[in-house]
């Protein structure tokens, strides 16, 4: 009997040890790095998609030199979605695998990056939204724009150029991804600066994951609709009001002032040719390297206070420009500039740049 009670004491024992293992397994050490050195972290930076242009060229080599700049032996792990939700979680699931130490997530579909963050923090793995907030749950910290002051700059530019230029008719309003909450944001600043603006909202419209090319069709639904009423377009980003301008070239009729918001290469010359009227730069180099800061503080275990609070989350936002034909050269083309005249001023449109004081 007493033989018994050892043996069965020794098998209570050895189980024990193995789900104290498992557990121990399972989730990060308290400061999210697992014992390992702080110069050896590794950080996910996992990115939503392709259709804007700026997060291969700008937000990705920025976010990943900053992170070599703080620290030499870090290693970035990279993933863009590509515009599919799905594919961004199990990004997330394999960063996690490959022992992420902190997650840098802009997400495709803001409600279901929930369960990433929720998925992290339960590994003892802290969660940093970038650009995109993801309302349903805290995450750790948010590096953004002040989404809702860009939508507010790009209406409110746009009205002052109609009221300036007594531009008659109503307003096209394409907003962004309906499953984009910063998209949401960016939807209620502009409708703060055109609901009161005295110009009639004909129509408006929330572009699945930011396509121009559904911007696009939809516009061309409304020219047909509309022939010869609409004085703007309120577009969201670059590649919406793109696709805006390419349904009025289409359908052969005159292209009213188009936003747009982004500051890519193409709407750059779209403005410069007279095609497109403004863009938003933000200072995305700035923004990148405080998510890289913030992302090595957490691998080092501490803890990112913020400026402001968003969703329940400390948060840092940072104010963007709004760039027109006018202070093009000042703000965003030409010598320690995000664009270089040598981009922007191929030769298809050297003289509208030369006209624009791009030289």
């Amino acid at each position: 009997m007493k033989q018994r009670s050892v043996r069965s004491f020794a098998a209570a024992l050895s189980v024990m040890t193995v789900i104290v293992s498992a557990a121990a397994c399972s989730t990060k050490a308290p400061n999210g790095t697992d014992g390992r050195s702080p110069q050896n972290a590794k950080i996910a930076f996992l990115m939503p998609d392709i259709a804007s242009t700026r997060y291969e060229l700008y937000d990705a080599p920025l976010f990943k030199a900053k992170v070599k700049d703080l620290c030499g032996g870090c290693e970035v792990l990279y993933q863009n979605a590509g515009g599919d939700a799905a594919k961004q979680q199990q990004q997330a699931d394999s960063a996690l695998a490959q022992g992420a130490d902190v997650i840098v997530i802009d997400p495709v579909d803001s409600a279901a990056a929930a369960s990433t963050v929720r998925t992290a923090q339960g590994r003892g793995v802290p969660v940093i939204a970038y650009d995109r907030p993801i309302p349903a749950v805290k995450a750790d910290y948010y590096v953004s724009f002040d989404n809702e002051k860009i939508g507010s700059m790009i209406g409110t530019s746009l009205v002052e150029h109609l009221r300036a230029t007594s531009a008659e008719g109503g307003l096209l309003q394409v907003n962004g991804s309906p499953t984009d909450a910063a998209a949401g944001l960016i939807k209620k600043g502009i409708h703060s600066a055109v609901d009161s603006s005295g110009f009639d909202l004909l129509a408006e419209y929330d572009t699945p994951a930011w396509e121009p090319g559904k911007a696009q069709s939809w516009v061309s639904g409304q020219i047909s609709k509309f022939p010869g009423r609409i004085a703007g377009v309120v577009a969201a980003n670059d590649g919406t009001g793109g696709g805006s301008i390419a349904a009025f070239k289409a359908a052969g009729a005159k292209v009213p002032p188009v936003t747009g918001n982004d500051a890519e290469l193409a709407a750059a010359q779209r403005i410069v040719k007279g095609d497109q009227y403004n863009t938003i730069s933000k200072p995305i180099k700035t923004v990148a390297e405080a998510a890289a800061t913030a992302a090595y503080a957490f691998a080092e275990g501490k803890k990112p206070r913020g400026d402001t609070t968003l969703f329940g989350t400390p948060s840092e936002l940072f104010t963007p420009t709004v760039v027109t034909r006018e202070n093009i050269a000042e703000v965003l083309v030409g010598d320690g500039k995000p664009l270089k005249t040598a981009e922007v001023c191929t030769a298809t449109y050297a003289a509208a740049c030369a006209e624009a004081g791009l030289t």
